[in-house]
């Protein structure tokens, strides 16, 4: 009796330390990605609001095994013209129809992407979008971040295509409360404004500028950057652009697509 007794204390242990085990392995795991997911915040929306990118998120491949290993590009030759260099002072006066209809259409050389602005619920986001777009601010720029692996976003709206461009103001976060946005998730199709937020001071809030992002399938994020659109044509483009991947820029932090995407043209129509 007592070796059975003896028996089933040490069964009992043993089921306990496998348990212990697993679930240690869990929070390790779940530290770790907390960590990657922390360092990316930090870097992805700083200067100019660059959406998350580190090497945690994109594998440690040398750029000549990356270069080897990239598909064929998918995307055609961009239109001639040079990224727009100006810059404002303060932000474009507020002048948006809040009752009207906005759609926004992004020739790209890889395919159209259309979107539906939301002008009521983002009233200065849609403004400045529509004053830059306006200014031909967007056109010939580069699309210069891709992340496609936990977050899938393809960032684009600075003419200088290294992450750091903003148009020399800033504007207010708007929208933060949006229920599609509940829950820590922006959902495929939404258009969303990038930041400088870094999660911990206030003083970083309301740093949105011109760069923007496209979400091409669920990700997780927290509701801190303004959705102001949702995309209503070309998400087969952004599959396409995600589908030939991405290179790591050392210098930049950025990972910017494989394919050549290039803004030829953004224009904002009113109905």
């Amino acid at each position: 009796m007592v070796k059975g007794d003896q028996r089933r204390k040490q069964l009992a242990r043993q089921k306990y330390e496998r348990q212990l085990q697993r679930r240690t392995a869990a929070q390790r795991k779940a530290r770790r990605r907390n960590v990657i997911i922390a360092s990316v915040l930090a870097v992805a929306l700083a200067a100019g609001g660059a959406v998350y990118a580190t090497a945690g998120l994109v594998g440690g491949d040398s750029k000549n095994a990356a270069a080897e290993q990239r598909p064929k590009d998918p995307c055609g030759t961009p239109a001639e013209g040079r990224p727009s260099k100006k810059q404002w002072k303060k932000e474009p006066k507020l002048t948006v129809d809040t009752a009207a209809s906005y759609t926004a259409k992004l020739a790209t050389t890889c395919g159209d992407i259309a979107m539906k602005l939301d002008a009521k619920k983002a009233p200065h986001t849609v403004n400045s979008f529509n004053f830059l777009a306006g200014q031909g601010y967007f056109d010939h720029s580069k699309c210069h971040r891709l992340v496609d692996d936990g977050l899938h976003v393809l960032q684009c709206g600075d003419p200088t295509g290294t992450g750091q461009g903003t148009p020399g103001y800033t504007i207010p976060d708007e929208n933060l409360k949006d229920p599609r946005i509940e829950g820590g998730v922006y959902p495929a199709g939404t258009v969303a404004m990038a930041n400088r937020y870094d999660g911990q001071s206030e003083k970083t809030r309301d740093t949105g500028g011109s760069q923007f992002f496209l979400v091409f399938q669920d990700s997780q994020l927290p509701p801190n950057y303004t959705p102001f659109g949702t995309i209503t044509q070309g998400m087969d483009v952004l599959k396409k652009i995600a589908e030939a991947g991405s290179t790591p820029d050392p210098q930049t932090q950025n990972t910017a697509p494989n394919a050549t995407v290039v803004i030829d043209r953004a224009r904002v129509t009113k109905s």
